[in-house]
């Protein structure tokens, strides 16, 4: 393993800045201002945009996509499909949030039928999660995981190879797998998981990630690291998960080179 270079996510912030990249968010109600915000602070151009009537059109605007579960019904099931075969044939990086599969059947039947159909770049998730998308067997209580990052590597790595994409586990050390590539991310704060919908917003900034950087191992790892360095920051300043979301947008916002180089860790295995 080797240190990831501060400099190589840097070069993809100021991208970030320089091109706004419109970022096209199918995804719940829970986390819809939450994410958005974090897109905003980045320097993204968020959407959020589920009907089936504008999905085409959005699609044609947009730079990245990205998915996610949180609040299933099956006309929103239709859009996202609808939008994951317009991003394919647009050539757009799609990130999938499977939120709370494992939870229910129909739950982790959709995620799995997301996965197969709309061979998304990125699917983002927790440990829990991405072991259900294999084996039917990781559980959640609700949308949190029982189980460890390290625990869904074997899984993670099954599901790159079987549908040629990046598996990005968030947990006290976030990792990312692409087929025989690994990085871990040591970046973030216990404060985190109290916040609702910060795990939707790394999916997000992965998308806008994705839609800067042409690696899309690279992009998902350098999108958790900023998210890991943002917490940190922010949990220096606040007074609980209230004041955190504040100064968790704020981070993302002044984030600067310096920032990066004082506080990553994280490392990728040399291939």
């Amino acid at each position: 393993m080797i240190p990831i270079d501060p400099s190589e996510v840097w070069e993809d912030i100021e991208k970030i800045h320089e091109r706004s990249p419109l970022i096209h968010n199918i995804t719940n109600y829970v986390v819809m201002n939450t994410t958005a915000n974090a897109l905003l602070a980045i320097g993204a151009s968020p959407v959020m945009a589920h009907a089936a009537e504008e999905i085409e059109d959005m699609i044609g605007l947009a730079s990245a996509l990205v998915i996610n579960i949180g609040t299933l019904s099956p006309p929103w099931v239709a859009s996202m499909r609808k939008a994951m075969s317009r991003a394919g044939k647009k050539n757009i990086p799609v990130v999938l949030d499977p939120v709370g599969a494992g939870a229910t059947r129909y739950r982790t039947s959709t995620a799995l039928m997301l996965v197969s159909e709309g061979r998304p770049a990125v699917v983002r998730a927790n440990a829990s999660e991405i072991m259900s998308l294999q084996t039917r067997g990781g559980r959640t209580k609700g949308v949190d995981s029982l189980h460890r990052p390290e625990e869904a590597v074997d899984v993670a790595r099954i599901l790159s190879e079987k549908f040629d994409l990046t598996v990005s586990i968030s947990g006290a050390k976030d990792m990312i797998i692409k087929k025989d590539l690994t990085a871990v991310v040591g970046n973030g704060h216990s404060m985190m998981p109290r916040v609702t919908g910060l795990g939707c917003t790394a999916s997000a900034l992965t998308g806008v990630f994705a839609a800067v950087n042409p690696s899309i191992f690279k992009a998902a790892t350098h999108a958790m690291i900023v998210m890991g360095i943002a917490g940190e920051i922010a949990a220096e300043k606040a007074a609980g998960p209230g004041t955190f979301q504040i100064h968790f947008l704020d981070a993302l916002y002044n984030l600067a080179l310096r920032d990066l180089k004082e506080r990553i860790r994280a490392e990728k295995s040399d291939g």
